[in-house]
């Protein structure tokens, strides 16, 4: 009986190099980074960073910024609250190569109008005793700055009269204050110290 020859097999190639089975496909084998410049506390930063990593991520791993928490990594709890251009964002949700050139401020980049000492929210939590183990704290103040900066430029929420109109200033009452601060949740349940908190900083 003859001998059986084997040929060898011959690689599938695209015109970019090696054809992917189907299972490197699915598996992601290949990993992409791309440079990101952010301006993050204030200060220009241009960063490597892979196009699966989260915002959150960056922030406390490659710029060691650990104030942001990573609670549920879900954005249901809160603890990763940051501002983006402004405005409160869950940073667990936010891929950090989609927000080339956005200017980000955590926790620590938190300053007074003057520029020295606290922020008034921090010092009106630390004053009020509005945390305990206070895992979810930046989170909490950060969506508090936030919050104020939206209801001041006439942001509504879902509890606000409708009959206010939009573009000028809310009044923040408890319940427009509880209303805001939602998102943000507190398992020591500290929430009614941290409105008052909020409170001494608009009166």
């Amino acid at each position: 009986m003859p001998e059986r020859v084997s040929w060898p097999r011959l690689e599938k190639r695209t015109p970019h190099g090696p054809r992917r089975t189907r299972e490197q496909s699915l598996m992601g084998t290949e990993v992409f980074h791309s440079e990101v410049p952010l301006t993050v506390n204030g200060e220009s930063r241009r960063l490597t960073v892979d196009h699966r990593s989260t915002l959150l991520d960056v922030l406390r791993e490659q710029l060691g910024l650990t104030g942001a928490k990573k609670g549920c990594d879900h954005g249901q709890c809160g603890a990763c609250t940051v501002l983006v251009d402004g405005r409160r964002a869950n940073s667990c949700l936010l891929l950090a190569v989609a927000h080339e050139g956005a200017d980000i401020t955590t926790v620590e980049g938190l300053r007074p109008a003057d520029g020295e000492g606290m922020h008034p929210v921090q010092r009106a939590f630390l004053e009020r005793d509005a945390f305990q183990c206070g895992y979810c704290t930046p989170g909490q103040i950060c969506s508090a700055v936030g919050a104020l900066a939206e209801a001041e430029a006439g942001h509504p929420s879902h509890v606000t009269d409708p009959g206010a109109g939009t573009g000028s200033p809310t009044e923040l009452t408890r319940e427009e204050i509880r209303e805001r601060l939602s998102g943000n949740l507190c398992r020591c349940g500290a929430y009614p110290h941290i409105v008052e908190a909020v409170e001494d900083v608009i009166r």
